[in-house]
């Protein structure tokens, strides 16, 4: 069920690459890569959870509420992290180029489908 709404997500915006369902402990559950995309997803949401737990944990600290979404645009790519759980994130990678918003905006419209799955 997981690679079904990955897949949407994904494939619904052009310059989408990939999406993938880990756990802040850096173990993926489900991944979905484009066939013509040779991306290392899980290598990049785990290096991205990390980070995601310590603004977590910032976000606690200074009591501003608990962490919903975080976005990282680099040269080549644009990795939209969102919190499914306290303890599990969706990650979509797409292009520079990409429609983000588009990107974020589905991976907001999977997340309480992909929750309900954990």
């Amino acid at each position: 069920m997981f690679a079904e709404h990955l897949k949407k997500i994904v494939d619904n915006v052009d310059g989408g690459i990939a999406a993938i369902v880990m756990g802040l402990d850096g173990i993926p559950v489900e991944t979905y890569v484009r066939q013509n995309d040779k991306i290392d997803v899980a290598t990049i949401a785990m290096e991205f959870s990390f980070i995601l737990g310590q603004v977590r944990k910032a976000g606690d600290s200074l009591a501003v509420g608990s962490l919903e979404e975080l976005t990282v645009k680099a040269q080549r790519l644009v990795l939209i992290c969102r919190m499914l759980t306290p303890q599990y994130f969706v990650a979509v990678v797409v292009t520079a180029e990409a429609n983000s918003g588009k990107a974020r905006f589905l991976a907001r419209m999977a997340g309480p489908q992909l929750a309900a799955q954990l």
